[in-house]
């Protein structure tokens, strides 16, 4: 059984994939630091301390899934700041399609817990 969010397997993507933005995002342009590399490191962050207050938030289904549909908005918006860095040529492709493949997981893990909150709930 589950007892913390961080054995979430969804978390552990979330985490590893915002750490990976970090560093990619460390090598962009001094120009961009409060725009591009602080909107992608905050949704990418954001992944995680939503899921974070969703698990603590599972007493009550609507709470739980509120929280989760923001997660899977700030994994969406994260997608959307790749493709700028990659446009910007501030990322390879590669690592472009990588990280993109890793948020396009964490959306349908995230997607599958909305659509069948149960047995995550807290049961009173």
């Amino acid at each position: 059984m589950i007892q913390s969010h961080k054995e979430l397997e969804v978390y552990q993507i979330a985490f590893k994939s915002a750490m990976a933005v970090f560093k990619v995002s460390k090598g962009y342009p001094k120009e961009e630091l409060y725009s591009l590399t602080d909107q992608i490191r905050r949704s990418s962050r954001s992944v995680c301390s939503n899921i974070a207050e969703a698990w603590r938030k599972r007493r009550y289904v609507a709470a739980f899934v509120a929280k989760l549909n923001d997660a899977e908005a700030e994994a969406a918006e994260t997608q959307t700041w790749l493709d700028f860095s990659l446009a910007c040529g501030y990322l390879e492709e590669g690592i472009n399609k990588k990280l993109f493949g890793d948020y396009d997981n964490i959306l349908g893990k995230l997607v599958n817990m909305i659509n069948n909150p149960d047995p995550w709930l807290l049961k009173r």
